[in-house]
């Protein structure tokens, strides 16, 4: 899957692939810290798809609990889809491709510090190759120092099933670091990849808050 470069002075695109602002990213302002919520222990079942074998969740996602959003948190959908990224009111929809959805939160000074995005699957990934495949998107994206930290066994979304990674990597413009929730989500009528990400200076403030975003998900 080959998705657009992010160049300086340009918005994040395709799914997530590189983040590239300039500078350390600060914390996120009283209004977002607000949208954070408690990593609360979560459930998660097998699903077969794509060949996955039934697994237990693997350590590091026993936040994921697929509940809907809170209440007053924004909805966004992909075109043709029902596919439905929530998230709070703080961070705001930006530029993305066609077909794609992004929201993020950017600071005055242009430096990402949240970034939310959801684009149909466009090549060979699927369920059982994820994480490697992730990775070798990231590389071949031109990042590097890629490190994956976590793989999640089948996880139910609502209305579909998936499988998650988190990975940080540094990237190839500007050398800034940054730690992803990276998923592929399979549904009744289609399948995504969904990136919620943050610079890794802000990934303890922010990461509650992207737990959310991925279990409150819903496919298509």
């Amino acid at each position: 899957m080959r998705l657009r470069r992010i160049r300086p002075g340009g918005a994040p695109g395709g799914s997530g692939g590189a983040l590239a602002r300039a500078g350390t990213a600060a914390a996120l302002t009283a209004a977002l810290s607000l949208a954070l919520f408690g990593c609360a222990s979560g459930r998660s079942s097998s699903a077969p798809g794509d060949g996955a074998a039934p697994a237990a969740t693997s350590a590091g996602f026993g936040w994921f609990r697929p509940d809907p959003a809170p209440g007053a948190w924004q909805h966004a959908s992909l075109g043709g889809q029902s596919a439905t990224l929530s998230y709070p009111g703080s961070l705001r929809p930006e530029h993305s491709d066609p077909g794609t959805v992004t929201v993020g939160s950017t600071a005055r000074s242009g430096e990402v510090l949240v970034y939310l995005n959801v684009t149909p699957k466009q090549g060979g990934e699927t369920l059982r190759n994820w994480a490697d495949f992730r990775m070798e998107h990231l590389r071949e994206d031109g990042q590097s120092a890629v490190r994956l930290d976590g793989v999640s066994g089948p996880l139910n979304f609502r209305g579909g099933h998936g499988r998650c990674v988190i990975d940080n990597y540094t990237t190839d413009i500007h050398h800034n670091h940054y730690n992803e929730i990276a998923c592929i989500v399979r549904g009744i009528h289609a399948t995504n990849v969904l990136v919620a990400a943050t610079s890794t200076s802000a990934w303890r403030a922010n990461r509650a808050l992207l737990e959310k975003v991925v279990s409150s998900y819903q496919a298509s």
